[in-house]
């Protein structure tokens, strides 16, 4: 299993949500750059960036950050965040993301999605961000109205090879993930699944690493340091903790 530091972008600093809520930011780093290259000192080997003010307007908007982020630390990135359009998809690989994350287009355009999975295959990966087992886009500020599991089904139908699932409730609450709905989803679709939202400590790791899990995605655990991000990276990998 791959463990995948987080770093949300809003207003050009790293900050962290709690249940999605925009008005409750904490801003839990300056420099992207600097935090990036501490968690490639700590052993992580991918990147999870997510671009909030692009979630919002609809388009990217830390471009720049995302290319200084690339350039300075040696991790491989995945970004999400207003990335709604083949042009912005074909914008993020030239700036040297390894993979991009589509979220309200699964939703609003799903032809986009097969479309850009027939031109780069598994460099693309969706994103289901659901409260209470409901879809939601734009920037979790709209209800998607569709099932997380229907949506999964029909991303993997049409041949996404890694699935990112967030339960709103507990992003960034530090309560533990939702380990039944990760589990549902695994058993549904082939694709990789991600976990991520609420994780808090190496027992979650395991928890998500016994479920068969691809990947976990932490970010105010390690921000808060309730999870130590070396010792998270050789348990997913199967060392004694």
């Amino acid at each position: 299993m791959i463990i995948l530091p987080a770093i949300d972008l809003l207003d050009g600093v790293c900050v962290r949500l709690t249940r999605g809520d925009y008005n409750a930011s904490e801003k839990v780093a300056e420099d992207p750059v600097l935090t990036a290259r501490g968690f490639a000192e700590a052993g992580a080997e991918w990147l999870h960036m997510v671009d909030l003010d692009g979630a919002k307007a609809g388009e990217p908007r830390n471009f720049g950050t995302v290319a200084r982020v690339i350039a300075a630390a040696n991790l491989k990135v995945e970004l999400g965040g207003g990335i709604r359009t083949m042009g912005t998809i074909e914008a993020a690989f030239g700036i040297g993301v390894s993979r991009v994350i589509l979220g309200s287009v699964a939703i609003s355009d799903p032809a986009l999605v097969r479309e850009a999975v027939t031109r780069f295959g598994e460099r693309i990966a969706v994103g289901i961000d659901a409260m209470n087992g409901w879809a939601k886009a734009g920037g979790w500020l709209e209800d998607g109205n569709v099932h997380f599991a229907e949506l999964a089904r029909a991303m993997d139908e049409a041949g996404v090879r890694t699935i990112i699932y967030t339960d709103i409730s507990r992003d960034g609450t530090l309560s533990g993930p939702n380990t039944a709905e990760l589990k549902e989803l695994n058993e549904l679709v082939s694709a990789d699944v991600i976990a991520s939202g609420g994780i808090r400590n190496i027992v979650d790791i395991s928890e998500l690493r016994e479920l068969g899990l691809s990947g976990a995605i932490l970010g105010k655990s390690i921000y808060k340091g309730t999870i130590d991000l070396a010792e998270a990276v050789r348990c997913a990998g199967g060392e004694s903790e």
